[in-house]
């Protein structure tokens, strides 16, 4: 097992810089997973990690060893891909075996550590099939026991359940939660699915255009986002974000007002110094943060415009007079009737300012 260090890592293609600057140390046997839109940059700083993309400027460690220049071969790394890139005509042994067959280990060896990859992943019932005869979760499975078989100090996954469907990736990220607490071993994982990220992660780093937005875990996160981009990124539905004005500033926090979405006055506490007065700011109002308008320490009003049923919760997607929406959740199937105008109660909010850093 090993830890990681990224330091000052950048990659370039061009003049176009693509990774900018990283700077993270990972623990040895965390679980730190990446997030980020589509062309942040984090499948490519996973590639660099693995030695399969070159790195422009800073350094790479894996075990306290620079393996910035090293092969990938020799960096003490295994990767499972978005693809489970299996040989069709091996069978599922033969397939998890191949890399210390390359390596030329002696066949007992390659035989124990199969037997005990496929006893970590329940495939001992599959070991004389072919991937043809598999499912995709299967296939995912020996894949990741090629991984296992190479005992690596850190293991690489590039978006290893996209492929699957719902059940299936459900099942998966179970059994990689499970793979993790059972070889302790170092983990990085990329994926651009939010559940996937807060339920596997030890931290959670945020990327946006090749940088860190933020690292923390899953839960710090969710309560305590720096800017508005981690508040929007992390959570699902995402945060609602309604714009208001700074009318007062009283005993460290900032009373905001949004006339036009119903918002009265509400003082909303600063992490420093308040903005001054007139200032443009921005309400962020988780969806299950919403409570009845008696009693509520803020209010906005909307009308629905459409319902979202979905069993044990119910998502109302609300018109301001603003322009803006929001989505409500609640726990009452009965609760929201398209085309009636409401009042939303809130009792908690975040602040940001018009550059999105949270006040």
């Amino acid at each position: 097992m090993a830890g990681l260090s990224l330091q000052s890592v950048r990659k370039r293609f061009g003049e176009t810089e693509v990774i900018g600057g990283v700077d993270l140390d990972v623990a040895d046997g965390e679980f730190v997973v990446f997030v980020g839109p589509s062309g942040c940059g984090k499948s490519t700083l996973l590639r660099m990690i693995a030695g399969l993309e070159r790195t422009s400027d800073g350094r790479i460690l894996i075990g306290g060893r620079d393996v910035t220049d090293e092969d990938p071969a020799k960096r003490g790394i295994a990767m499972v891909f978005q693809t489970y890139a299996l040989y069709p005509h091996m069978t599922v042994a033969t397939n998890m075996g191949f890399p210390l067959e390359m390596a030329k280990r002696p066949k007992e060896e390659i035989d124990r550590k199969v037997a005990e990859a496929a006893k970590i992943l329940h495939l001992e019932a599959y070991l004389g099939r072919k991937p043809r005869e598999l499912s995709g979760g299967q296939r995912q499975r020996v894949a990741i026991g090629r991984a296992i078989v190479r005992q690596p100090g850190v293991f690489l996954f590039d978006e290893p359940l996209s492929n699957l469907d719902a059940e299936l990736r459900v099942q998966m990220r179970i059994e990689i939660a499970r793979l993790h607490q059972e070889l302790g071993t170092t983990m990085i994982y990329v994926t651009h699915d939010q559940i996937e990220a807060m339920t596997l992660a030890s931290r959670i780093v945020v990327l946006r255009a090749g940088r860190i937005e933020q690292v923390g875990a899953p839960l710090e996160l969710y309560e305590n986002p720096d800017n508005s981009f981690v508040a929007g990124f992390i959570g699902s539905p995402r945060m609602n974000f309604v714009p208001a004005t700074v009318m007062a500033v009283e005993d460290g926090r900032a009373v905001v007002t949004a006339p036009e979405a119903g918002l009265v006055g509400m003082a909303v506490a600063t992490r420093g110094a308040p903005p001054k007065l007139g200032t443009s700011v921005s309400l962020g109002i988780r969806p299950e943060h919403f409570v009845p308008a008696k009693g509520a320490t803020g209010a906005l009003s909307g009308k629905i415009s459409l319902v979202e049923r979905l069993g044990g919760v119910t998502y109302g997607h609300a018109l301001l007079a603003s322009g803006s929406m929001i989505t409500v959740e609640s726990r009452d199937a009965d609760r929201f009737e398209i085309g009636k105008t409401e009042i939303f109660g809130f009792q908690r909010a975040f602040l940001f300012g018009a550059d999105g850093v949270r006040l």
